[in-house]
């Protein structure tokens, strides 16, 4: 047995992992503060993809692409919020769904209209281009941990964020009793609004240093749409510390799945999802 063909797929399974949580991690903020459910936040992961493939492109350095990228999708989620989601706050979900489905189609027309539908490619940054060698005939690619440890930095930014800020202390204040954090005279409508930007923020980073991995399409966003969903749904709506782990789980059981089950892969991820939700109905660290 190759163990290390194991272990290269287990770092596979972690490095994706991160990656589905800094999605997961905006998705569940945006449900669990704003009570919203964003159909279109894989869009937004999209978005910071494509923001990648352009940047890069006329910058000629894709980590300045990278900086310049990450404040655009900021901006963005926040003229949204402003725009579009503030009216929504006190609907039904059903409208929320429409919208956001709404947004999917729009933001996959403007995508359309700019970059076309040809598929696109980032360039691995060339002081990233290397591997590490872990045998004589095995190697893992430079850029996969550096997807790691940004993902590791993100979450480690975003929990230092949560526990220990003023803003923070408000989110999670909001996460428990949004009612009576109105009463104390918390500006909710400027603290969703910091929320949904946070999270457009977040999946647009993801989709950046996920582009040289992957490819840059206009219906990328769908996949990861339904998987960090899934992730939202194992860990927990509304718990940050859920959708890590639960990212960590979903990524390394996608993983695995294809090593030991390509025929039934497509199954695991649900399967397992359907296994949590038998033993712990809302989620595996859901908010009591």
């Amino acid at each position: 047995m190759d163990y290390t063909y194991y272990l290269i797929q287990a770092m596979n399974g972690i490095q994706y992992g991160f990656l589905l949580f800094l999605v997961a991690s905006g998705l569940t903020l945006v449900f669990g503060i704003m009570g919203i459910v964003n159909l279109a936040h894989g869009a937004f992961y999209m978005v910071g993809a494509y923001l990648a493939y352009w940047l890069a492109g006329a910058t000629g350095n894709f980590f300045l692409g990278v900086a310049v990228g990450v404040p655009i999708g900021v901006v963005l989620g926040l003229v949204i919020e402003r725009l579009g989601f503030v009216h929504l706050y006190h609907r039904d979900h059903l409208l929320q769904v429409l919208f956001t489905f709404g947004m999917i189609l729009v933001i996959g027309e403007l995508i359309t209209i700019l970059w076309g539908d040809d598929v696109h490619g980032v360039s691995v940054p060339a002081m990233l281009a290397g591997s590490v060698a872990l045998t004589d005939t095995q190697a893992y690619p430079v850029y996969r941990l550096f997807i790691s440890a940004a993902c590791i930095a993100t979450a480690g930014g975003l929990l230092a964020l949560i526990r220990y800020t003023r803003l923070g202390m408000m989110i999670r204040a909001s996460a428990s009793n949004r009612e009576m954090v109105e009463l104390m005279g918390v500006d909710v409508n400027r603290l969703n609004m910091a929320v949904f930007g946070l999270g457009v923020g977040l999946a647009a980073f993801a989709g950046m240093i996920a582009a040289p991995v992957n490819s840059v399409h206009p219906t990328m966003g769908d996949d990861i749409l339904i998987m960090s969903f899934v992730v939202v749904v194992v860990g927990g709506v509304g718990s940050i510390q859920g959708a890590f782990w639960g990212a960590m789980l979903i990524g390394l059981a996608d993983t695995f799945g294809a090593v030991f089950l390509p025929e039934a892969a497509g199954v695991v991820v649900y399967a397992l999802m359907a296994l949590v939700l038998v033993w712990r109905p809302s989620g595996l660290f859901a908010a009591r």
